[in-house]
């Protein structure tokens, strides 16, 4: 029990790397607050947990939205006295490059992306100095570390969120709050799901796969057992710390990706 007495909030877990969080975090012993723009899926997550013997409460948020960023804070604090961990997770993605990228499609995923983990930061950490601590966890990407084909205002947001990561680290070291965040490689998400679903998908699948130096996708568990430790008192003397989860897809120099999506 990793997470015994511990409360957590964790954005997007409605689905995906999210939602693994969420059960694993109660399955560990935190009070989850089950945090997505999804209303249904939120609570449906929630229930989940609860019928498992957990203990968790869902939050509908647009973390785009300082107030409800703030006051998805002030909720945890008012309901469970106190916050310990922030997983920042919440955040999606888009085919384009930067000639075909529309301002409004840049400005929405940077607002979701990075301006999502700023708020969350921002309104957690004074709650976290207040009893002595806590551990934030971010999302970025293995993607941030060597760039991806046609998804320009993905990656310089991720790359955004690991600096942002470490400059955090720094400025609050020292109020015993820990910042790191988690680099995931290509993994069997929702997002992903969607498009392996569709007809004719299996070259794009097999590229997927091929581009992993273990020959498979993540899948969401794998992320989430990253975010626990990081969450964790194991990882008392780690903050600052981008830690790339990705079968080896980055350590691969040179072997060039046999597919660009």
């Amino acid at each position: 029990m990793k997470l015994a007495g511990k409360v957590a909030i964790v954005t997007g877990a409605g689905s995906g790397i999210g939602h693994e969080a969420a059960k694993l975090f109660s399955a560990q012993g935190a009070t989850v607050v089950v945090a997505d723009r999804n209303a249904a899926a939120a609570k449906a997550v929630a229930a989940e947990i609860v019928a498992a013997g957990g203990k968790a409460t869902a939050f509908t948020v647009d973390v785009a939205r300082e107030s409800e960023v703030e006051a998805m804070v002030e909720a945890t604090i008012s309901a469970h006295g106190r916050l310990d961990i922030l997983v920042n997770n919440a955040g999606f993605g888009f085919a384009g490059t930067v000639v075909s990228t529309t301002e409004a499609e840049w400005d929405a995923l940077m607002a979701v992306n990075v301006k999502g983990v700023f708020f969350g930061c921002k309104h957690a950490i004074p709650a976290m100095e207040r009893q002595g601590g806590g551990a934030i966890v971010n999302t970025a990407s293995a993607a941030a570390n060597i760039g991806i084909h046609d998804r320009a205002a993905y990656v310089a947001s991720k790359g955004a969120v690991a600096a942002l990561t470490r400059a955090m680290a720094i400025d609050h070291v020292d109020a015993n709050i820990r910042i790191n965040a988690v680099a995931p490689g290509t993994i069997e998400s929702p997002y992903f799901t969607d498009i392996l679903n569709r007809p004719g998908a299996d070259e794009l699948r097999r590229g997927l796969e091929e581009r992993q130096a273990m020959g498979r996708m993540g899948r969401p568990v794998e992320i989430a057992q990253a975010m626990l430790w990081l969450a964790s008192d194991d990882a008392s003397f780690c903050t600052g710390t981008v830690m790339v989860v990705d079968g080896g897809w980055t350590a691969q120099g040179d072997r060039k990706a046999k597919n660009k999506n």
